[in-house]
């Protein structure tokens, strides 16, 4: 009897995949996506990327729709995170980098020279894979992207405070302890704090890399259930090595394997009829 893997896709579909062994069959230049149509927010054109002369990244191509979450997976050193953090442009910080192509958000590119990094990031929220609180209270941490900004009215760092912990789903519980400090919480809860921070200075898009991978099972259900919801206002993009994971909170999901985007189409048709056989030997765990 054939093994097989049971996902979650959509309205709780369960959905049996076979894992019987295959042979890889020919990698395509381009990955194709189906012909469902949405609104681009973030467009990754012909694009290549270099740490020195490594190159990691190979002639991507792909669009991520406006407010839905695109989830990107592949085994490590694919290149996932390098690409994410090339959306806002932090591996700049790292010396010898270079790329070749484009990323444009909603038509503007981030390269534009008349365009300042820290306006990016302004537009751009990140959350990492390991929770990173600042040494402050609840409060500062929340309220420090607009404190840089110069913002100082306390009616308006009051505001910001409540409605991003509410958006993150924590305001219940720290609303009696903003004073106290973020390290005081739970794994779980400096998630959460770290997207209230991240969507504080309200942000269109929100960069996700792996925020799941050192939350137990209980913490990881708040942060997926939280990702549903905050869809409906940012443009979500997401890291992940659990499939489970992409296939129940990803509207699209990307595949990449050694640099190379492999597919990119609607998560149900990657999880359950994949165009190209190497992105069902991955899903289905046949490697990987």
């Amino acid at each position: 009897m054939n093994d097989t893997i049971e996902l979650n896709i959509e309205e709780k579909e369960h959905v049996m995949i076979d894992k019987t062994p295959s042979v890889k069959t020919h990698q395509p230049d381009r990955a194709q996506p189906s012909e469902e149509t949405f609104s681009a927010c973030i467009q990754v054109k012909d694009y290549h990327f270099y740490y020195g002369d490594n190159r990691v990244l190979f002639d991507v191509n792909f669009e991520m729709p406006e407010r839905q979450v695109t989830a990107i997976i592949g085994p490590s050193g694919c290149g996932k995170s390098t690409l994410l953090r090339n959306i806002n442009r932090m591996n700049e910080l790292i010396d010898g980098v270079h790329h070749q192509g484009d990323i444009l958000i909603k038509g503007q590119s981030v390269y534009d020279p008349t365009l300042e990094v820290t306006e990016i990031r302004k537009r751009i929220g990140m959350v990492f894979q390991k929770s990173n609180p600042f040494p402050k209270s609840i409060y500062e941490n929340i309220i420090y992207s607009l404190r840089m900004a110069g913002e100082k009215r306390k009616s308006v760092l009051d505001e910001a405070v409540e409605t991003s912990l509410k958006a993150a789903a924590l305001w219940e519980e720290v609303k009696d302890r903003l004073e106290e400090s973020a390290l005081s919480l739970s794994g779980g809860q400096m998630q959460r704090l770290c997207i209230a921070r991240a969507i504080a200075n309200q942000p269109e898009i929100l960069l996700m890399d792996e925020p799941c991978s050192a939350l137990d099972p209980i913490a990881t259900a708040k942060i997926e259930e939280l990702i549903y919801e905050l869809k409906k206002d940012f443009t979500i993009v997401i890291v992940t090595h659990n499939m489970q994971q992409a296939a129940r909170i990803s509207d699209w999901t990307a595949f990449f394997y050694l640099g190379k985007l492999i597919e990119f189409n609607n998560t149900k048709k990657i999880f359950v009829n994949p165009d190209q056989k190497q992105t069902e030997d991955y899903v289905t765990g046949r490697f990987g």
